[in-house]
């Protein structure tokens, strides 16, 4: 797993390890974890033209002690400064290296340069940037050189992923001691680029993480096991589909069937189960009356050990009836789609004591806690953890970055999304895929990342099975991909 952990613990470690340290020595291995990454980036130290964009904190003392460093490596290093406050002992080390700081030409400088080091801000920053920091941003960002962040882009809120006006894109991040959420959490990762971390020492003063990202080893999917029938590795039953949304039906029991339920239960009215009888022939199913839903289709249906309801099932009071009924079991429970807006106005049937993994975009989750779609994607982590603990759920937010979250646990961040996955039908598929784990007895918050996981992952195979440009997708591509996923795992 990859850790990440909130600001304040970050401050609060790297107290405690200063105080065993020699005064500085924290900064300098920073400097030097930096300066190592950069000379890598370079085809070249010697006469590399590195600027440093410094503002008044310590990531501007960072980012000097870097330069400083370089410079003794023969690079041409030139500081810009941001604002009324320079670190005095970094740059002092600059100055004693061969670097300078510069008095004017700093948007020249910037043009010209071969690598940046944008140490405008830290980790303490938030809100939008000021000037000038904001202009040295765009200039940044705009340049044809190499931008390394230092620690985190500035403009992007660390802990959160927020980012509120001008922010440095950087093609690398070399961040310190640990993971920041906002390093893994969009908008903020998207300014971000590729991440390093770099060991300063803070592993033992650091507590619990805030997020973690999943590694492929982490993912652990049920296998089967010598013993194992068709009914010890799950029965998932889905509610799924309609007159006018049938295909929700074909691909979410694909998904389900490819992310290794041994049996897939499957029940609508006539015409979504006439679909999944042509693709699926080794789904069991259930033709559903019009109109007479209730518990009553769910014993026709059969014994199952998850439930997967909504997808294109409708939002009438037939539908309603059945979420309610499958919301009235002792099992596992999905609820996606149509579902979602049905538990919009019916949130008391989210009252249970079994798990329940609901599976919204922005949009849906909007509806179901009364919060603005705009303020959702904007602090994604903030409203999925409220999300979680208003509605006593297991809550997977869709989007560029999928997060998945309960109650007093760490988000889990899903690390394989893929623009390609912004596809009709898509979701359906991982709302199967999800099912499938929770009826093989993975834990909720466990199901809804792996199955996150393998999804993102499948749609990457999809649109790049070999090497070269990524291609078009369908949400049939993605159940098509879903077995090679599973199987780069290990």
């Amino acid at each position: 797993m990859r850790y990440a952990h909130e600001v304040g613990k970050v401050r609060t470690a790297e107290r405690a390890l200063m105080a065993r340290l020699p005064d500085g020595a924290l900064m300098q291995r920073a400097a030097a974890g930096l300066a190592s990454v950069c000379a890598r980036l370079l085809p070249a130290v010697y006469g590399a033209r590195v600027v440093l964009l410094v503002g008044g904190g310590d990531n501007g003392g960072d980012a000097l002690y870097a330069g400083a460093r370089l410079a003794r490596r023969g690079a041409r290093v030139q500081a810009v400064q941001a604002g009324s406050k320079i670190h005095p002992g970094g740059l002092a080390d600059l100055r004693a290296a061969g670097g300078r700081l510069l008095d004017s030409g700093a948007q020249t400088a910037i043009a010209g340069a071969d690598l940046i080091i944008d140490g405008l801000t830290g980790i303490g920053g938030s809100g939008g940037l000021r000037e000038p920091h904001a202009r040295y941003a765009a200039l940044a960002s705009e340049s044809a050189a190499l931008v390394v962040a230092c620690d985190v882009p500035s403009g992007v809120d660390a802990s959160t992923g927020r980012v509120e006006g001008a922010a440095v894109h950087a093609d690398v991040t070399v961040t310190f001691g640990t993971h920041k959420p906002g390093l893994l959490i969009d908008p903020g990762a998207a300014h971000c680029g590729v991440v390093e971390l770099v060991d300063i020492g803070l592993g033992p003063d650091l507590p619990d993480p805030d997020v973690v990202a999943a590694r492929p080893a982490d993912v652990a999917p049920p296998e089967p096991r010598p013993e194992s029938d068709k009914y010890r590795r799950g029965v998932v039953g889905i509610l799924a589909g309609g007159d006018q949304f049938t295909g929700a039906a074909v691909l979410s029991t694909g998904g389900a069937i490819r992310g290794g339920a041994g049996m897939v239960r499957f029940a609508s009215v006539a015409r979504p189960v006439e679909l999944v009888r042509q693709r699926w022939p080794e789904v069991v199913t259930t033709v559903v009356e019009p109109g007479r839903h209730s518990a009553k289709v769910l014993e026709r249906i059969g014994r199952v050990q998850a439930w997967v309801v909504g997808p294109g099932l409708g939002t009438g009071d037939a539908a309603e009836s059945l979420l309610e009924a499958v919301l009235t079991t002792d099992l596992p429970v999905l609820v996606d789609a149509d579902g979602l807006t049905v538990l919009a106005r019916r949130r008391d049937l989210l009252g249970r004591a079994a798990p329940t993994v609901l599976t919204p975009h922005a949009g849906e989750l909007s509806r179901l806690v009364a919060a603005d779609r705009a303020d959702i994607e904007a602090a994604r982590l903030d409203h999925v953890r409220r999300a979680a603990a208003e509605l006593s759920a297991t809550v997977l937010l869709k989007g560029s970055t999928t997060l998945v979250a309960e109650e007093d646990r760490p988000v889990r961040v899903n690390p394989t999304g893929t623009p390609r996955l912004a596809a009709a039908g898509t979701g359906d598929v991982l709302s199967g895929l999800i099912g499938a784990l929770l009826a093989g007895g993975m834990p909720a918050l466990d199901a809804a990342a792996a199955g996150a996981y393998l999804h993102g992952l499948a749609a990457r195979l999809a649109a790049a099975p070999s090497p070269g440009p990524e291609a078009p997708i369908s949400a049939q591509d993605v159940i098509g991909a879903l077995p090679a996923a599973f199987r780069s795992l290990g």
